[in-house]
């Protein structure tokens, strides 16, 4: 399984240092909920803020990592070391 793992992770997205993006304090925050399976209204309560702001934030990684689902984001948060597999 792991090997599996493996392999999804390393044709996923550019670690941030190969795009230059760099993360604010917040927006890692909202990335390892998002990686560690919460949903928008989790992350709000966790991070005491509105459903609404939780998917904007959301919307803004993904717009800000050139990414196109949850799933890009899971496979980003484990390349850059946000989260482990």
């Amino acid at each position: 399984m792991q090997a599996l793992i493996d392999g999804w992770v390393e044709r996923g997205a550019p670690r941030e240092s190969s795009i230059g993006t760099h993360l604010t304090r917040r927006e890692r925050e909202v990335l390892q909920l998002i990686a560690e399976g919460k949903s928008n209204k989790e992350i709000g309560i966790a991070l005491t803020i509105t459903t609404k702001t939780a998917e904007t934030h959301r919307a803004r990684l993904m717009s800000k990592l050139s990414l196109h689902s949850v799933a890009d984001l899971v496979r980003y948060a484990i390349r850059n070391q946000i989260i482990e597999a």
